[in-house]
């Protein structure tokens, strides 16, 4: 049975790619026809790819676990070496990125393409891949090498060290990502005219008059719309997209900001923080349990890793309706504070109907896909409740 589920998982991520590999080979050839929007449309198609790559990750990674894994195995008395290692690790990440390119040139640019919400060039595209996989190859080697160390020195004691080893790290990442990863990707320029004093006037009667004010241009990438507040330790950035500030009325504009401030000014970054701390932690304890070392194989090398990915990942999609739980509920509260801030419901209101106009959303999601994975709140509810306090 365990054969048959490993070959049954390595088939499916090979089948996966060679469809989507013939299928991106046709649109390079004779670009699909543009279709008509239709957020209904677009959104049964996204959450069948979303559905569909879940189960086709947990396939890859259960194959990887447990059909090549226990052949990069050192031999039996042998330590395997840092080099090998993470080596290993490297081509692992690149060889998924590989597979996973043409499911990402026909899923991603060209079904946007096709509904008009990008105009990226194939080229643009996967310069981006490319950066992505450079940064998941400077952070995943590394990272990994640090939990095999935690895994080698301490066996028993691993993820109590890992989880606490996660919380700085996480608050690493908020002051370095968005300084020195998000220009990777995107082009950022300091916001100039009226917009940007009524911006700064906003944030300032909330203690953070001193963000830097930029203008992203989102729509190097895509036609939606968006903008968000990040940074800690006097690194906060505002951060407002080229395709909101071209499409938005500035009242529309001004509430969307209030509503991403309001996550900052609530302090939402340092609940993300401890959440994920929390979650690292759920992770680690209960991957240690659910990938336990085999006929004395360590967790502490390649195959060990490979196992304890595939655990991870389970539990991860375990704890998805928690995560969207909270997320939805912070969503809630960050209205309430624009609302607060703004003093426009109405404007809000207007801004999330030209939202759902722009980005092709549906103004409901079935009830089952809001409690597993939603992190907003309906559109509908959304905009009734702004409606509601306009009137």
């Amino acid at each position: 049975m365990r054969r048959f589920l490993i070959g049954a998982g390595a088939g499916l991520t090979l089948g996966y790619a060679f469809v989507r590999t013939n299928e991106a080979l046709g649109e390079l050839r004779r670009p699909a026809a543009p279709l008509e929007p239709n957020a209904a449309r677009y959104g049964r198609l996204r959450r069948g790819l979303m559905l569909a790559g879940i189960i086709r990750s947990v396939a890859a990674l259960g194959a990887a676990a447990y059909g090549l894994g226990p052949r990069l195995e050192p031999p039996a008395g042998e330590r395997e070496t840092r080099v090998r290692r993470m080596t290993l690790v490297a081509a692992a990440l690149a060889a998924s990125t590989l597979v996973d390119v043409p499911a990402d040139f026909v899923e991603g640019l060209a079904l946007e393409r096709r509904y008009g919400l990008t105009k990226q060039t194939q080229g643009a595209w996967l310069g981006d891949r490319l950066k992505g996989l450079g940064v998941s190859l400077a952070v995943g080697v590394p990272l990994a090498e640090l939990l095999v160390a935690s895994i080698a020195r301490a066996p028993r004691r691993w993820p109590l060290i890992a989880t606490a080893g996660a919380f700085p790290l996480l608050v690493l990442a908020n002051v370095v990502a968005p300084a020195f990863i998000a220009p990777l990707f995107n082009r950022f320029d300091v916001l100039e005219g009226d917009l940007a004093g009524d911006i700064r006037a906003l944030a300032s009667r909330y203690g953070a008059g001193d963000a830097t004010i930029l203008r992203m241009d989102m729509s190097r990438q895509t036609e939606k719309a968006n903008a968000y507040v990040t940074g800690l330790f006097g690194t906060k950035r505002i951060v407002v997209g080229d395709t909101l500030l071209d499409h938005f009325e500035p009242r529309e504009t001004l509430f969307v900001v209030a509503h991403e401030l309001g996550h900052y000014v609530m302090g939402d970054v340092w609940r993300a923080v401890g959440i994920g701390t929390a979650a690292s932690a759920l992770i680690f304890f209960g991957g240690q349990r659910l990938a336990p070392p085999t006929a004395g194989a360590s967790l502490a090398t390649t195959a060990g890793l490979a196992r304890l990915l595939f655990a991870i990942s389970l539990l991860g999609l375990a704890a998805e309706p928690l995560l969207a739980f909270f997320s939805r509920s912070r969503e809630c509260a960050a209205d309430a504070f624009a609302v607060a801030a703004s003093g426009e419901p109405a404007a809000g209101a207007a801004a999330f109907r030209r939202l759902r106009e722009r980005n092709q959303a549906e103004d409901e999601q079935p009830k089952w896909m809001e409690v597993l994975f939603a992190s907003h709140p309906s559109l509908r509810s959304r905009i009734a409740r702004l409606e509601t306090l306009g009137t």
